[in-house]
Parts: structure tokens; sequence; C-alpha cells
């Protein structure tokens, strides 16, 4: 996959600002989130949601210790501008502007990762990010393992709190995790609806990613990050992600600052029209390649796209995939579908190297 990597339809999508829109449920939850962290910490936490959507490689991925082989390291993962600048997939690339001047902070943003497409992925969503930091001398505290039962401690307390100001009084669970830069890394789950929901990851700051933001080694903290679609999806009761970047009346009235975390009342679905692909592999096959691509002509018609066969023939592989196509506000043709078809089965071999059948 080349550099640079990002296509019209992502250039589109920056400058939404879906969070500078009041009266958007992404944004009624982030201020409540906000408004929660006000009351329960007040003068603590300094809140910032407009830093740029390009970031260093540096920030994004090299200071955060994550792997120079890790799959976001590549384009087949990561819309690069450049070498050495990315849309960032984290807000977590903030975190060492902010560590410079801030000893706790939130910061809420859409992030940017290339990814399957179906009801609950899209190529863009938004991430609130929290950390807070200490000094072990002035809570007179002796060595790190003080200090990281301090920070678990706090981490915990801090985000049950959370959780149950945007979901009520539910039932909550901690599971082991791992990412680069926390050690230890938790996952909080809350059981929502009967079922149990991955809400978000956190851990304690990794003594290097805190060298790495210039502090000294007697600095610790906490940090976490998730999702604000996710968490909406539930709340709200959104079926799709692909509504939260849509411009529909239908969807957009329903909600307000006023009214808070109301439900959303479906309005008339209009049919699908699938369409398939089958194609012979080349010797290297990314998928998300093929979605990007898919994503490049159908935009957000494109509701789902799914592997339905698979075989090898002659040492060669082959395999077909199906396309969801249902627009949001109207009835599609068959022949409206069938342009798009056209299109996409013009440009995949030139784009995937693959053979059509």
């Amino acid at each position: 996959m080349a550099i640079p990597n990002i296509s019209p339809k992502i250039y589109e999508l920056l400058g939404k600002k879906i969070l500078q829109r009041q009266n958007h449920p992404l944004t009624i939850l982030k201020n409540k989130i906000y408004e929660h962290f006000q009351k329960v910490y007040p003068g603590v936490f300094t809140m910032k949601d407009d830093f740029p959507q390009r970031v260093s490689v540096e920030d994004n991925f090299v200071k955060l210790l994550i792997p120079d082989d890790h799959p976001t390291r590549f384009p087949t993962d990561t819309y690069f501008f450049d070498k050495n600048t990315v849309l960032r997939t984290h807000t977590t690339a903030h975190d060492f502007e902010m560590l410079k001047n801030h000893n706790a902070f939130l910061i809420a943003g859409d992030v940017y990762r290339r990814d399957e497409i179906d009801a609950k992925h899209y190529p863009a969503f938004h991430q609130l990010e929290g950390a807070r930091i200490w000094n072990l001398e002035s809570l007179g505290l002796s060595n790190h393992n003080q200090g990281k039962e301090f920070a678990l401690y706090e981490l915990k307390k801090t985000i049950e709190g959370v959780a149950e100001e945007v979901f009520g009084d539910i039932e909550m669970r901690w599971i082991d995790a791992y990412f680069p830069f926390t050690e230890p890394s938790l996952e909080l789950e809350v059981k929502w609806q009967g079922e149990w929901l991955e809400a978000l990851g956190c851990g304690v700051y990794h003594p290097n990613v805190l060298k790495n933001a210039g502090k000294d080694s007697n600095t610790f903290g906490w940090a976490f990050g998730f999702g604000l679609e996710r968490w909406a999806m539930k709340v709200f009761d959104i079926p799709d992600i692909r509504l939260f970047w849509s411009d529909d009346k239908r969807f957009t009235s329903q909600f307000s600052a006023e009214k808070g975390l109301t439900k959303f009342v479906p309005f008339s679905k209009y049919p699908v029209c699938y369409k398939d692909l089958s194609f012979w592999l080349p010797e290297i096959f990314v998928e998300n390649d093929l979605f990007e691509v898919v994503r490049d002509v159908g935009g957000d018609l494109v509701e789902k796209v799914e592997k339905i066969d698979e075989f090898e023939k002659k040492g060669k592989k082959s395999r077909c995939y199906r396309i969801h196509y249902r627009s949001m506000d109207r009835s599609l043709s068959n022949e409206e579908i069938d342009v798009l078809q056209v299109r996409l089965r013009e440009i995949a071999p030139e784009k995937l190297g693959v053979v059509l059948r």
C-alpha cells in the first residue's frame, strides 16, 4: 500500500467537526462526562477537544512504545500523509503535549483507522482520553510499587464513577489486558441489557512513556481511553455507526442538550441491495485494502461487506465478498448500484492486484 493513502472520502470527514455540534449525541455524551469530572474533581482536570488530526509518527507510535512490527504501524491499518505523519489513530497521541503543563486532563477528538465495514465499524470515530499523574515525594510514597498501587486504586475509582454516571447502577468487572503504553493494563466491562460490554481500556502509565514526556522518575499516573460511539450506541440505542455522521433531520432532530441521553426512535429502514464481488487472490492480499476500495466507490451507501465463500483450486485461492448497499435516507435502485459495482470491478484489479472471476 503506497503512502500517502488518504482517500477523498476520508478527507471529507476531517471537516465534519461533530464534537462542535452541541445537540449531537456524541457531544451530549462527551459533555455529560466532562460535567461529571468537573463535579467530582472540581478544578483538577483540564479539558481539550480541538487538537489537529494530523500527528507525528513519533507521538502516535514511537513515544507510546508501539513496536515497529505492530500492525498499526503500517499503511494497511493507518492513514499516512507521509512517512513521518499520520491521521491520529487515538487521542493518546496528544498526551505528550498535555503532560508538559497539566497533571490531569481529558481529551476528545475524531480518530481514524482503516477497518472492516459493518454497523459497528467506520474509518473514523471519536475517542475520549483521560489521564492523571502525581509525584511520589509529594504523596509521601517511597517507591514505584506504592505509586502503582495508589494509581490503580484511583484509576478504578475514577472509571467506575464515570461508568455509573453514564450507564447507571450496573454490574462491572475488570479484565487484565495489554497495551504497550501502560503497565499493568486493564479493560473495564459493564453488564448492559444482560450482556458484558467492553467499555474501555486503561492502565498505569509505563515509566518509559512518562520519560518520553519529559517527566522524572518520581512521576507516575494512569490513563484511559474509549470510543464515544461504542458508549453512545448503547445509551442512545443507535443501531448503525454511520448515523453519527449523517445530516438526516430524522436523526439529528431527535437529540438536544436539554433532553440528555434520550433513546433513538428508528425511522423507516430502506431495503438493502446485495452485490457480490469474486476474485482470485494475489500473493499478498489485505482485507482492509478491499474495504478501503469499496468505501471509495460506495461511500456511506455501503452498510456491510462480508466474505461468503473461499476455495482453493490448482494452488490459487479465490474469495467472494457480498456487499450490502443501503441508504439511510432513500431507496436505492438496482441500476444506480450497478453503476457503482461496475466502477468497483474496474478499479479492483489495479488497486488490489486481484483477478476477477
